[in-house]
């Protein structure tokens, strides 16, 4: 991902707050305009179908005559919960296998990097295609096709972590004082690697939102009729032929600023990560 302050180095921090502030806007959007809209999605109103925007609403209709400021709505809060459980999930994973990796050395380290590297060396949205495939239109199956491949980045960095702190004076303090391995990565190790590991969760949410947007866009992820950004953005294709440029403005418009937004925010976290572990050198 680009470093985004090369593009803006004298207003950071207004770029910051505004990342801050358009992802809560667009968060309480995908919360809310589901919540208060008394609209039933799944009925179909032929006579409503294909209006521009004004006409049928802020985001105007689709081909079935929905609203698209709601089923955009909708479709970014079941991307967004994706994203999220995923980047979560990948998180623990990488965490628990880079603390093993690199506190316990030897053949356990070099067995699970060589896995690492085994993964990174396929295709992500390869390994992703063949596992939804087999279970199309499962939540349960995307999710672990993007954990599968999104978790080793937080392993090497978690990892990187731990074997500049294995040599560190409180842990061989801790060493001296009769813990055991498992002890030192729960009470030192995990603490200090946490701060890396919540960097690499956020910059996971952008990342996974994509993989499963192409997912659905290529008719492999969620169901037609169930509304995400990517099963909007499949749905766009046939409207611009009718120049209905509306069904792909409004999804992509979005995708874009979520994807901006959080990269902003991820950047900024890691600013004021290092600045913190500068402070305590």
């Amino acid at each position: 991902m680009p470093d985004l302050r090369s593009f803006m180095p004298s207003s950071w921090g207004i770029a910051v707050t505004a990342g801050w502030t358009v992802f809560l806007v667009i968060v309480g959007y995908a919360i809310f305009i589901p919540l208060v809209a008394d609209v039933d999605l799944s009925s179909v109103d032929f006579s409503r179908a294909g209006l521009p925007p004004g006409e049928g609403g802020p985001f105007g209709t689709d081909a079935a005559g929905h609203d698209l400021f709601i089923r955009v709505a909708e479709g970014i809060r079941i991307s967004l919960v994706i994203s999220l459980v995923t980047a979560i999930s990948s998180t623990l994973l990488g965490m628990s296998l880079g603390l093993t990796a690199g506190m316990l050395g030897g053949w356990v380290d070099r067995s699970i990097m060589r896995f690492v590297d085994a993964l990174n060396a396929l295709p992500h949205l390869l390994v992703g295609v063949l596992i939804v495939s087999l279970f199309r239109g499962s939540v349960t199956a995307i999710i672990l096709s993007l954990v599968l491949t999104h978790w080793t980045s937080i392993a090497r960095t978690v990892r990187a972590q731990v074997l500049g702190l294995r040599h560190a004076e409180f842990v061989q303090a801790a060493w001296l004082g009769g813990m055991s391995h498992w002890q030192i990565i729960r009470h030192h190790m995990a603490p200090a690697a946490l701060g890396q590991a919540m960097v690499g969760l956020i910059l996971l949410v952008p990342h996974t939102i994509w993989h499963e947007s192409t997912l659905s866009f290529l008719g492999l992820g969620l169901p037609a009729h169930q509304a995400s950004l990517g099963t909007l953005l499949a749905d766009a294709q046939g409207a611009l032929l009718l120049g209905q440029w509306w069904m792909l403005l409004f999804p992509s418009l979005l995708l874009i600023l979520v994807t901006l937004a959080v990269a902003m925010i991820g950047a900024d976290l890691k600013d004021r990560l290092l600045g913190a572990q500068g402070s305590l050198r």
